[in-house]
């Protein structure tokens, strides 16, 4: 039996946002006043991730002032310089950055000759701490070869809450499963990517166990895998077998299997709290599963991947 480290870590669950926007870049609310409301809502932590360019003078924002009883903040910004395929920025959410990080060569939105490219710049936060995701692959239109080059990634954003309201483009399975069935070991996070000028807060969050709230014990945990990804199901155990994998959760309709290629497998019901879904066959060599869960709203929540050993 194989399970995931969030469901055997030692700790608790603490909810988070790790991407989100104030006036420090082009949110219409102060920092401040986004801390406010993200701990009034019942958050345990939250990074603001303002857009790390000239513009905006290169903000990683100062949050410390903004932490409480219960409540604390991880220094971060969304990063951006040089092209993807299509021509457009990239955008590389970097959650645990230093305050003194050094700014790329990005004067504004548009890319220019000589920038420091995407992939050097995510290793860049990487190596300097921070924990690095690929941000909203479908929103900015990435292509797989534009996701496989971030080679330092340790996420992608399987759902944006922002680019759900703003767009219809929150999704990033398509480019996470292509990812990981090409061996690519990476974690799948949900985010607001708030702005609060229109309804894209409070829309997607992550769970991290660990034994503190503390920034340190938080990032340590998302750099190891300790967490899933929710727009409001919980998980709270999901276990693989060589036969099946079984998943306890709250209240949900279907629990999914997801694995390489076409291997796809649910069972349905209503207000199930376990499920065994059954993985002989198809999925017998899938380098991942990886595990949903749908309640009766509609709303997903997302394990992070499971390597299996199909030899042991």
């Amino acid at each position: 039996m194989k399970t995931l480290s969030a469901f055997t870590a030692p700790g608790r669950f603490w909810r988070g946002n790790i991407h989100t926007h104030s006036t420090r870049s082009d949110g219409v609310l102060d920092p401040a006043e986004v801390c406010r409301r993200y701990w009034a809502e019942g958050y345990d932590f939250l990074a603001l991730t303002d857009h790390f360019i000239g513009d905006y003078g290169y903000p990683i924002v100062d949050t410390v002032p903004y932490r409480g009883d219960g409540f604390t903040t991880i220094l971060g910004a969304e990063l951006h310089s040089g092209a993807q395929e299509n021509g457009e920025m990239w955008h590389i959410l970097a959650v645990g950055l230093p305050p003194d990080f050094a700014p790329s060569h990005t004067p504004a939105w548009r890319p220019v000759p000589g920038q420091e490219t995407g992939p050097a710049l995510a290793a860049r936060a990487v190596a300097a701490g921070a924990f690095v995701a690929v941000a909203h692959p479908q929103w900015s239109g990435l292509t797989v070869a534009d996701a496989a080059s971030i080679t330092a990634a340790h996420a992608v954003e399987i759902y944006n809450h922002g680019c759900f309201a703003g767009c219809d483009r929150a999704d990033g399975t398509a480019i996470a499963d292509q990812l990981l069935q090409a061996g690519r070991k990476l974690t799948l996070i949900a985010t607001d990517d708030a702005h609060f000028s229109e309804p894209d807060h409070f829309g997607g969050w992550v769970m991290v166990k660990a034994m503190e709230n503390t920034p340190e014990a938080l990032l340590a945990a998302l750099k190891a895998g300790d967490f899933y990804a929710s727009q409001g199901p919980e998980l709270r155990d999901v276990r693989v077998f060589a036969d099946r994998v079984e998943v306890e959760c709250s209240a949900v309709v279907s629990v999914i299997v997801q694995g390489h290629g076409m291997a796809a497998k649910a069972v349905h019901g209503h207000a199930m709290t376990t499920g065994a879904v059954p993985i002989k066959g198809r999925f017998e060599g899938s380098p991942y599963l990886r595990v949903t869960v749908i309640d009766a709203a509609g709303k997903r929540a997302w394990s992070n991947p499971v390597y299996p050993d199909w030899g042991a």
